[in-house]
Parts: structure tokens; sequence; C-alpha cells
């Protein structure tokens, strides 16, 4: 018997994405839930046009607030997807199938990311599997402040469904630069709330210097021209920054 599927997105200001996510879904949500941080621009109309579910939820972190959202829906298999993706019609196909047949706690997902008008599909970028198709009872989301995933229980199996899920990161340097910036202040937060006091000439130097040769060289990010180096640059100045950042916390204000 197939299953039903809740689809939930997570939002702020998206309306420049969320249209073309919603239009993308097809025919394989049962219901599609928006949990929106009080977004200023269009994104709760776009998304009402659309006959989502809309609800109000400030931000309280990517963690908590994916994890908000997965209780919102009324299903208990749920395909949660950020503003910025798209489903392929052979991912979506895959999903079909999957609700037809469904096996174990969840689904990987193969996301393709386009930077700045390349899809991007080395350096480490691609295929970037994603548990993103789960059944909300066997698992949930975790992390600290970045970088948050769902896990399942443990001894429960995961499968990988066929096609890719385009992400649309950046349209921009410039955008990739200013996210960068934000996103290395938290990650700096973040390595404080486990527990580093502080960033040596290890991490400060090395490291960003490692990050540029593992991804451009080892992985092969040359071969997607101008977007892999400003990809690889970019990476390397954020391990940096990041490290710079921690580094600065830790200094005593001057008296």
């Amino acid at each position: 018997m197939p299953v039903s599927l809740s689809v939930v997105i997570i939002t702020f200001n998206e309306e420049r994405n969320i249209g073309r996510c919603l239009d993308a879904l097809g025919d394989i949500a049962d219901e599609v839930v928006v949990v929106d941080s009080f977004s200023t621009d269009a994104t709760v109309s776009i998304c009402q046009s659309r006959q989502a579910r809309v609800i109000q939820h400030a931000f309280a972190g990517y963690v908590e607030q994916k994890n908000f959202a997965t209780a919102q829906a009324r299903f208990d298999y749920v395909l949660q997807l950020d503003a910025d993706e798209v489903l392929t019609d052979e991912l979506r196909q895959s999903i079909r199938a999957a609700k037809q047949n469904w096996q174990g706690a969840g689904y990987t997902l193969a996301r393709l990311t386009n930077y700045c008008g390349t899809w991007v599909r080395h350096g480490g970028w691609y295929p970037d599997r994603k548990l993103r198709l789960y059944d909300r009872r066997l698992g949930r989301w975790t992390g600290l402040l970045l970088h948050e995933r769902y896990e399942v229980a443990e001894g429960q199996n995961v499968g990988i469904l066929a096609g890719d899920l385009l992400h649309y990161s950046y349209d921009s340097v410039t955008q990739h630069i200013a996210q960068l910036n934000r996103f290395t202040s938290i990650a700096a937060e973040e390595l404080t709330l486990r527990g580093k006091q502080n960033a040596t000439l290890f991490h400060l130097l090395l490291k960003p210097i490692w990050k540029f040769v593992h991804g451009y060289f080892l992985r092969l990010g040359f071969l997607d021209g101008f977007a892999g180096l400003c990809i690889a640059s970019i990476s390397a100045g954020g391990v940096f920054l990041k490290y710079a950042k921690l580094r600065t916390q830790s200094i005593p204000p001057a008296k």
C-alpha cells in the first residue's frame, strides 16, 4: 500500500526561489508544509498561492527549525527540501516508486549544485548525498549551529534514490562571500561550543592550503573551470576566517 508523503520546507525571504521549488514537486506531495520565519517579502503569498500550509515560527537554529517543521507534518513520511532546491523528473519518479514500496528508515538524494550558472560536478560538491526522504518515527535532525544532518536510529537501513536534487546556490561571487562571512562567524561559535579555545598556525595557514589543494586538485575542482577555482579559493578563505574569528574571540580585550 502506498504511503502518504508530507513535503516540508523552511523559509525566510525566499521569494526568488520558493515558487520554482514548489512547482517542481509535481504530484508526489500529499501535503506541503512551509515553516516560515516571518519573511518580509512575498514568500508567504507565493506559498499560499500554491496551496501550501504555512506556519510562522521564529527561527531557532537549523536543527531546531527542521525538527519543528518535521513535527508539523500530517504524515510520518517526510521529504525535507530547502527553498533553493528543485526535483528533477528522474528524482520525482524515484520518490513515486519509494512511496509505492517503502523500505527502511529513509533515502538519500544526490544534490547537484548550480554555482553562478555552472553545474558543479567536481571538487567534492557532487553527488553530495543528503538524507532528505525519511520516516520521522525512525530518526531526527541533529547537529549544533551549522551542518545539520538527519540521523536515523541505530540499526536502521537507508536506501539510495536515483535522480538529482538541483541546488541553486549562489548567483554571484559577492553573494557567496557574504554568506561565507556569516557562516564562518557561526562556525567559530560552534567550535567554541565544542570546546575549541584557540587557533594555531596550523589552523590558520596549513588547513586553508590543504582545503584548496584537496578541492581543486585532488577532487578535480579544476574541471569545473572558473566556478571550480572560485569555490576552492573561497572555501579555503572560509577555513582561514573560521579560525581567525575563533582566535580573536579568545583574545581578551585591551584595557
